[in-house]
């Protein structure tokens, strides 16, 4: 049996055992049902699996007639905790960016690749989409479009701009030769090319990301989106204030960087110590 019908199953013995008729079950019963779910510990997320089949049901049940209207679609779904993103510590950032063999065109790309998800805190997809035209040498940017077509610019630190240069001019012209391509006289240019010469997309760099992290010890389940995350934190951690980080991050609300300060408890400790009257 599906996890879906598991749950249908589960409801209807319920309204069974409280001599419900489930076919005529409205706002009250099933409030009623998720209230014995939840006062039996059950995990906001299950919770609301549990409403979303119920849901489901009565939206046929009314489509088919066997019910009439819909009033179960109108109860609000629990609110869901907010998961906390996975950080890399300082040791692991070190081993995944030593990770790439720089002898190689290749290695040269995918070190280049590492080390500008973690001076950027780009997104994996704003990444793929970025050109040779994106850096800005003399101003030491990053041009990124974020969500919605939005432009963000991004300072970068030293080393990504010297890793990146040394890619361009190293080992990018070597992977196009080898894929006996050439660049169009005019741009944009891909920046990050596969070994056939193409634009390397959102899932290519993903699975290289993956592959690299394994060769360093990271555990499997870290995605790319990890180092937006250490990037953030990293920041915090720095003295950064929470609305220069929105700016970087592109975050439309800065609620949504606000995750980061539950991960930095020692920046906080820092920040009560040096302004409370009290704080020493």
């Amino acid at each position: 049996m599906t996890a879906y019908g598991s749950r249908l199953e589960r409801f209807a013995a319920w309204c069974e055992r409280e001599g419900i008729d489930a076919r005529a079950a409205d706002v009250r019963t099933v409030r009623s049902y998720l209230a014995e779910l939840s006062r039996g510990q059950v995990a906001a997320r299950t919770l609301a699996a549990h409403l979303s089949a119920i849901r489901s049901l009565y939206r046929w049940m009314a489509a088919e007639g066997i019910v009439e209207g819909d009033a179960v679609s109108a109860i609000a779904s629990p609110k869901l905790p907010r998961d906390l993103p996975g950080v890399l510590t300082t040791q692991q950032v070190e081993a995944l960016l030593k990770t790439p063999d720089t002898s190689t065109p290749a290695g040269l790309r995918d070190a280049a690749m590492l080390e500008l998800l973690y001076a950027s805190g780009a997104r994996i997809s704003e990444l793929a989409a970025l050109n040779v035209e994106s850096i800005a040498w003399s101003e030491r940017t990053l041009r990124l479009w974020g969500k919605g077509s939005k432009e963000r610019i991004v300072p970068l630190y030293c080393r990504a701009l010297e890793v990146t240069r040394l890619y361009i001019e190293e080992g990018r012209p070597e992977l196009l030769a080898r894929a006996k391509r050439r660049d169009l006289a005019t741009g944009p240019h891909p920046l990050l090319i596969s070994a056939r010469g193409n634009r390397m997309s959102a899932a290519m760099l993903r699975r290289r990301f993956h592959t690299l992290a394994t060769l360093a010890g990271i555990p499997a389940d870290i995605a790319p989106h990890a180092m937006r995350h250490t990037f953030a934190t990293d920041l915090l951690e720095g003295g950064a204030d929470l609305r220069s980080v929105q700016e970087l991050l592109g975050h439309a609300s800065l609620s949504t960087t606000q995750i980061y300060t539950h991960l930095t408890p020692d920046r906080l400790k820092r920040a009560v110590a040096q302004a409370h009257p009290r704080g020493e």
